[in-house]
């Protein structure tokens, strides 16, 4: 089992900046690919960025593309979301999920773990 737990989430003007952590813990991080999503109210969950093992291969969601940069310490077991540029658009829980292979997925069947989320409102 793995547990993941997020943090950096709250409440930013529009153009401001967060950072996201997720900790991993209960077995090795090794080999997993890693993920974050979020899902704003009404609307299904979307992937945002992907990053595989040992952190070489990066994606993004369109919306996402050089406003958001995903990376990881992998001696920490951790995975960070740095979100700059902020829009009031990207108002949403923040999710972050491990898949259990090194390569990455952009879909969320492909994730085996997930954390329980983490808010994230930008106003205008």
């Amino acid at each position: 089992q793995v547990q993941l737990v997020e943090s950096g989430g709250g409440l930013v003007q529009a153009g401001g900046s967060l950072r996201l952590s997720c900790a991993a813990s209960g077995r090795s991080f090794r080999n997993f690919a890693m993920g974050w999503f979020r899902q704003a109210p009404g609307k299904e969950r979307e992937y945002v960025a992907t990053i595989n093992w040992p952190g070489g291969l990066t994606r993004y969601a369109e919306r996402a593309k050089g406003r958001f940069t995903i990376s990881r310490d992998n001696p920490k077991n951790t995975v960070y979301l740095q979100m700059d540029s902020l829009r009031p658009d990207d108002t949403a829980v923040y999710y972050c999920a491990a898949r259990s292979a090194p390569t990455a997925s952009t879909r969320e069947e492909g994730y085996d773990y997930w954390g329980q989320g983490t808010q994230v409102t930008v106003s205008s």
